[in-house]
């Protein structure tokens, strides 16, 4: 086995999914915190990331979602959610570049709208002076880059990944009297499958 192969082996899961759930946490607690703030005649008015970006939360639980499903799945559902987790990341990667470059005013249309009962993104604009952005957007987008990277790193590992450990396998026949002696567990599945562990 290659160097590259083993360490897939050994860490390309554990790496895979802590990334992912790195990411998407940081992502999900970012959607909590205040992203921009709008100057409407002289009152700053606040908006958090959920505010601003309302897809925010439902990707960063999907992506949570996911590191247990990487966990826990076999081969085929492995690569259908690892390329998932590719999208999510990718997904909020293009959705938050905009906000942290230059935060349009459709980000807080709809909290100016709830503070003042003005509607519409061009009415919104000729009353806001100003939108200043917080490094909130800077790192939900950092967040959303390893969950990309996490990802795409299943993608790549996961045909090495090693099994579960035996209670998730399916029970074995090849263990039959007389290969030596039985301890606790091994004498509880033979008695699942209808053996008798006392032979």
């Amino acid at each position: 086995m290659t160097r590259q192969g083993g360490w897939a082996a050994r860490r390309g899961r554990t790496t895979s999914v802590v990334l992912i759930l790195l990411g998407a946490a940081v992502a999900l607690i970012g959607s909590t915190q205040t992203w921009l703030v709008a100057s409407v005649e002289g009152t700053d008015i606040p908006a958090t990331g959920s505010e601003a970006l309302a897809l925010l939360q439902p990707l960063a639980l999907a992506g949570l979602a996911l590191t247990l499903a990487l966990a826990l799945v076999g081969k085929a559902l492995r690569f259908v959610f690892s390329a998932l987790a590719v999208v999510i990341g990718g997904a909020l990667t293009a959705l938050i570049t905009p906000i942290a470059a230059d935060p349009p005013v459709s980000a807080i249309a709809r909290v100016v709208t709830e503070h003042t009962g003005i509607a519409g993104v061009e009415s919104v604009g000729e009353i806001t002076s100003a939108i200043d952005a917080t490094a909130w957007p800077i790192v939900a987008l950092i967040a959303s880059l390893v969950v990309a990277v996490g990802g795409a790193l299943a993608l790549v590992t996961g045909p090495a990944w090693r099994k579960g450990t035996s209670r998730y396998d399916a029970p074995s026949t090849s263990t039959s009297a007389g290969e030596g002696p039985l301890d606790a567990v091994d004498s509880w599945d033979r008695l699942t499958r209808g053996g008798d562990p006392t032979d």
